[in-house]
């Protein structure tokens, strides 16, 4: 059991690394920003209180820790996709990694952001707030691609 606890952590570690590099590799093109995930620990730390949705994250009481809180939680999220990974294939996609799955769930954990994390931040149902909704979107799923291949990835490296 421990076994299988273990990989599955790696997995979702693997690909939450991976897509931090892609994110931080698109950072070098224009109009692109450096992911900033203090806006998703400040998100975090509201949902203490039971407070899910804003209007404007940046206009929510601010937390001192929130980019460390950001991270962490991103990674944390990342961990739980990893175990739900294995979760829904079964510990047998160990041993015989295939990427289907991994990129199945990471499509599906596009909605995470789409119709929890991007509307609690204020930007809108799917981004939709934002005059360059569509970009976002697109983008979303090319990251969400990304995790999966590391997922994928680092499942082959461990199996």
């Amino acid at each position: 059991m421990f076994d299988i606890l273990w990989r599955s952590v790696a997995i979702g570690v693997g690909g939450t690394v991976l897509m931090d590099l892609w994110a931080i590799l698109l950072s070098f093109l224009p109009g692109q920003g450096k992911p900033n995930w203090a806006p998703i620990g400040r998100w975090f730390w509201h949902l203490r209180s039971g407070k899910v949705f804003h209007d404007d994250i940046g206009k929510a009481e601010p937390y001192a820790h929130e980019l460390a809180l950001g991270w962490i939680g991103h990674y944390a999220v990342g961990i739980l996709y990893g175990i739900l990974l294995i979760v829904f294939t079964g510990p047998s996609w160990l041993a015989a990694p295939t990427f289907l799955p991994a990129w199945i769930l990471g499509i599906v954990t596009v909605g995470a952001g789409w119709f929890l994390l991007q509307p609690g931040i204020g930007i809108g149902w799917a981004a939709s707030k934002l005059p360059n909704a569509n970009k976002v979107r697109f983008l979303n799923l090319v990251a969400h691609t990304v995790f999966a291949a590391g997922m994928y990835g680092t499942a082959l490296l461990i199996r």
